[in-house]
């Protein structure tokens, strides 16, 4: 089992940022990428970013680059989601999530463990 523990989300103003944070401790060895998904209200959870754990390669959904960083400090056994210029749109609940297998990171499917998620909110 890997266990993930997100902090750093909360109210903020339109053009702010935040820093999110996660956690992770268990089985941490089989962990091979990892990922921000999002899921704002009445929405479906959307994909934000991904990493892979022990090459740093980082892909991004497309409305996110430029704004977004994904990355991880091997040695913390952290992930980390830094997110500037923040938008009324980018209100949402910030999930990680960790995977043993590089394919289809862009699917929530595709994780096998999940934190219990930050609130983010952007007021304009």
């Amino acid at each position: 089992q890997v266990q993930l523990v997100e902090s750093g989300g909360g109210l903020v103003q339109a053009g702010d940022s935040l820093r999110l944070s996660c956690a992770t401790s268990g089985r941490t060895f089989s962990r091979v990428a990892m990922a921000w998904f999002r899921q704002g209200p009445g929405k479906e959870r959307e994909f934000v970013a991904f990493i892979t754990w022990l090459a740093g390669d980082t892909y991004y959904a497309d409305s996110m680059k430029g704004r977004f960083t994904i990355s991880r400090d091997n040695a913390k056994n952290t992930l980390y989601l830094q997110m500037n210029s923040l938008e009324p749109g980018d209100t949402a609940v910030y999930y990680c999530a960790a995977s043993n297998t590089v394919l289809n990171l862009h699917r929530p499917t595709t994780y096998n463990y999940w934190g219990q998620g930050t609130q983010v909110t952007v007021s304009s």
